[in-house]
């Protein structure tokens, strides 16, 4: 039945890996965690003679201190670049610590109190009043109540009376439900509870976090990925599962693959690879983005043509990525395309540089 989920949950995807680790598993746990920190490291940056995968790509230091940290009474805030893989780092540490990665708050404009903590049946409310029975528990009061890790997405996009209704919970462990009356009006969290948070850093001065609630959490920043190779193979083994799932027999070719990731590295840093100067682009030119690139000109060379894409695709593709937030930036692309690709060698290069014409606009 997952093979029709698109995206199944980490706990489900690596199911076998997590039965591994628990199996070999001998190291202390903290209370209320599924694994140990030594089984959960391992989890997330891979273990070969475990047969676990690696999953992130990044400082295996970061991984430790943000082990250490969900073993306080602190929450975890992963701050960074947008596609820095700071959701999947949240959800991989979820899964490892509480087997479940599901309990998910994705904050927004219009997010409430309500899609957080709790809120109510209304037919029961009305017909029996406030109940156990009638109240709808939202991922913050089941996180307390079975002690499970709490994610938070984008958080500094919710306003700010809503950010904080994560003080008590975060500083006494409590959540009181005043609708209730006895000991059913208190929810106190158990032992595995804690919170992870994400913001991207182009975000956080739109709803910036109270200073109380900065200190319920440990600031961690999630980092773009520092070198071409290492992007380069991350960016090939994840648009080659998305072709996989999406029908597309031949794998995405490399030397494609390789124009596509060192433009996109070039574009975001405002540097060509032989040292000139070039405009940036106010988009986000990410990690993430340049997968979904690579996934659709594999779509677009399998479904059209019947082969796995080309540098020309490229261009088709690239316009949808960089016209997403300023008019500018397709200008920004078309002088990319004109002064720069012409300067590499390499076929693919060649063929990026003769379809710039087609770039709309």
């Amino acid at each position: 039945m997952n093979d029709h989920i698109q995206r199944p949950p980490a706990e489900v995807r690596y199911a076998d890996e997590l039965a591994r680790l628990r199996e070999s598993d001998d190291g202390d746990r903290p209370p209320g965690w599924a694994l140990s920190l030594r089984a959960a490291r391992r989890f997330v940056i891979g273990e070969e003679k475990l047969g676990v995968s690696r999953k992130f790509v990044g400082d295996p230091s970061l991984i430790d201190r943000a082990l250490v940290t969900l073993a306080t009474n602190r929450g975890l805030m992963l701050v960074g670049e947008p596609g820095t893989a700071k959701s999947l780092l949240s959800e991989l540490l979820a899964a490892a610590v509480s087997g479940t990665s599901t309990l998910t708050v994705q904050g927004g404009a219009a997010t409430t109190e309500d899609q957080i903590k709790y809120s109510w049946n209304y037919a029961l409310l009305v017909a029996e009043g406030p109940s156990t029975r009638s109240l709808v528990p939202a991922p913050l009061l089941r996180g307390m109540a079975e002690g499970k890790v709490v994610r938070f997405e984008e958080i500094t996009r919710c306003p700010l009376e809503v950010q904080d209704c994560l003080l008590s919970p975060l500083s006494d462990r409590v959540l009181a439900v005043p609708e209730l009356t006895g000991p059913e009006s208190m929810v106190f969290a158990k032992e595995g509870f804690t919170v992870i948070a994400t913001a991207n850093t182009r975000d956080r001065g739109v709803n910036e976090m109270s200073a109380a609630l900065k200190r319920r959490f440990n600031f961690e920043t999630v980092f773009p990925i520092p070198d071409l190779a290492t992007e380069l193979s991350l960016v090939e083994a994840e648009a080659t599962a998305l072709l996989r799932r999406s029908g597309v027999g031949a794998p995405p070719r490399r030397d494609v693959l390789e124009v596509l990731v060192t433009a996109f590295r070039e574009l975001r840093e405002g540097q060509t690879g032989r040292g000139d100067a070039t405009d940036r682009l106010s988009g986000v030119m990410s990690t993430a983005e340049a997968v979904s690139v690579a996934h659709a000109v594999g779509l677009r060379g399998w479904f059209l043509r019947g082969e796995p894409g080309t540098a020309a695709d490229l261009v088709s593709c690239l316009a949808g990525t960089a016209a997403k937030d300023s008019p500018e930036d397709l200008a920004t692309l078309r002088r990319y395309l004109e002064q720069q690709a012409g300067g590499w060698r390499g076929d693919q290069w060649r063929a990026l540089y003769e379809a710039r014409h087609l770039l709309p606009g």
